[in-house]
């Protein structure tokens, strides 16, 4: 895909949704840290539902201390890989008083010194919480930039470099909303729904499927 080309095929997902959020719920910069962390190999849904009963009790991380590893398992259980996550909620709030006077850095190196944070969850936290252009790659991302042309890369960093360098600078912002919904509502992985995508005149897969398919028996 040539720069024009990718330019517009971001472009029509700009214009189709000009105010995009992220879907995980939070309140304040830490509870998104945690909400992001846990959302890693589980769906915002469930997150969502954790977090309703979670974050209530525990929006800071004097408060997650206090509450300890097995409280915060009580409210996470229904997530993938609780067990380690409570673990590093638990971690990451202790370092963040520690190292940080409890506040969560805007600095990509010290998020990602955190337990369970890794350089997507820090992409995140930059974006959303600190208006960084950062361009956070999960697995809908990754596979719209391979499928679509848009940002060929065999690793997500790959992906992520391809995308900060095509992505219009005045869209970078915004841009990470743009395709993680795109990816995972429209561009789905076993069957994209071409048929109803804004951004399919500038697509270079070439599998498109214009018609609805027929549920599976």
């Amino acid at each position: 895909m040539s720069a024009a080309q990718a330019a517009l095929f971001v472009r029509s997902l700009a214009q189709a949704n000009p105010a995009p959020e992220t879907e995980l719920h939070y309140t304040s910069p830490y509870t998104l840290l945690v909400a992001v962390a846990l959302s890693a190999q589980a769906t915002d849904v469930s997150v969502n539902k954790a977090t309703a009963t979670l974050f209530p009790l525990a929006d800071t991380p004097e408060k997650m201390l206090a509450l300890g590893e097995e409280g915060v398992g009580e409210h996470i259980r229904r997530i993938g890989l609780w067990k380690s996550k409570a673990k590093n909620v638990i971690a990451l709030s202790r370092l963040l008083i520690e190292r940080h006077g409890g506040q969560v850095p805007a600095d990509r190196a010290a998020l990602e010194a955190l337990p369970g944070v890794g350089r997507k969850t820090a992409n995140v936290v930059l974006n959303v919480a600190f208006g960084e252009e950062a361009m956070a790659v999960d697995t809908h991302i990754f596979r719209l930039g391979n499928r679509t042309g848009l940002a060929p890369g065999k690793t997500p960093r790959a992906v992520e470099d391809a995308l900060m360098r095509r992505v219009p600078p005045e869209l970078l912002r915004d841009a990470h909303h743009w395709l993680i919904l795109h990816g995972r509502y429209v561009c789905k992985a076993r069957a994209p729904e071409c048929w109803r995508c804004v951004a399919r005149e500038h697509c270079n897969y070439t599998d498109k499927v214009f018609s609805r398919l027929p549920p599976s028996p």
